[in-house]
């Protein structure tokens, strides 16, 4: 994916993970706090924004790297998992279906691959010059 997919990827995820926290904060609040899903929601909606930002990071880091495959990748991964761990987590948090519950470990290992796949990107990173002497 381009750094502009993957900043536009963020701006949406962004927006929708805001979103869905202030739904659940206000207008799910009776149904999530009579079922027990309130920190299951909060849970979803926290992973959801911080990789978010994880992708707005990457969209940053592909425009001085555009080719590093590791960032790419990276990209598929907190995608997939923000699907899956969050997606799940809302879905329970709504429907009480109790078989979204091994979904969320899936998209757990992938935001985990996400974040290794950063490691990766750093340390295959082309090395920067020095500054000029004297600067």
């Amino acid at each position: 994916m381009t750094s502009s997919g993957t900043l536009r990827l963020a701006a949406l995820s962004g927006a929708v993970g805001v979103g869905l926290g202030a739904f659940g904060a206000h207008g799910l609040r009776p149904l999530l706090a009579a079922t027990g899903h309130a920190a299951t929601w909060e849970t979803a909606a926290r992973y959801h924004l911080l990789h978010a930002l994880a992708l707005l990071a990457v969209g940053l880091w592909q425009q001085q790297q555009p080719a590093n495959a590791a960032l790419n990748r990276a990209v598929i991964c907190f995608g997939l998992g923000v699907a899956l761990f969050s997606g799940s987590l809302y879905a329970l948090s709504l429907t009480g279906a109790r078989w979204l519950g091994p979904i969320t470990p899936i998209g757990g290992v992938f935001l985990i691959g996400g974040w290794l796949l950063l490691a990766r990107a750093a340390t295959t990173a082309p090395p920067t010059s020095p500054p000029p002497p004297g600067a």
